[in-house]
């Protein structure tokens, strides 16, 4: 992979967070995920970014699971599974989001894709298909704590 080099300043995301348009190099996916309680609400409790090459068959995971997963949250925090979502480059260079199925049966979270104005829960077991170039953010709600795991995400063109 060829080094990356910045072209132009910052920009912002939808949630007003700085991203870089690069070029120079591969396309990427680029995740940033922060972990959010409660007593925390308004603030970062612990911040992560991960990227991956958008070559077919790259994978990006995120639980709390360190050895399999590039993402990984507070090992207290069950409604994450060990392994929970899974980003995937596909064969054309673009991304899916799949949340994997976990030992239980029904999920003790919810996880929703957010577009701009546009909101999609996504189902247990179940994949989705990332936009070409686009950015958002994807949630992850525990359904018996005011605690969540958002994870923004930028694909490159």
């Amino acid at each position: 992979m060829r080094r990356r080099q910045v072209i132009r300043p910052p920009g912002k995301d939808v949630e007003g967070r700085l991203t870089w348009n690069v070029t120079g190099g591969t396309r990427v996916l680029e995740l940033t995920m922060a972990t959010v309680s409660g007593a925390d609400a308004g603030a970062t409790a612990g911040m992560a970014m991960a990227d991956a090459p958008s070559e077919p068959g790259a994978v990006l995971r995120l639980g709390r699971d360190a050895s399999a997963c590039r993402l990984v949250t507070p090992d207290d925090w069950l409604f994450v599974s060990r392994v929970h979502l899974e980003f995937r480059c596909g064969p054309d260079g673009g991304w899916q989001l799949t949340w994997l199925r976990g030992s239980q049966a029904e999920p003790s979270s919810e996880v929703r894709l957010l577009l701009g104005e546009y909101e999609q829960p996504l189902g247990y077991g179940t994949a989705v298909a990332l936009p070409h170039g686009g950015s958002g953010e994807i949630v992850i709600q525990d359904r018996t704590a005011p605690r969540s795991v958002n994870v923004g995400f930028y694909q490159e063109v």
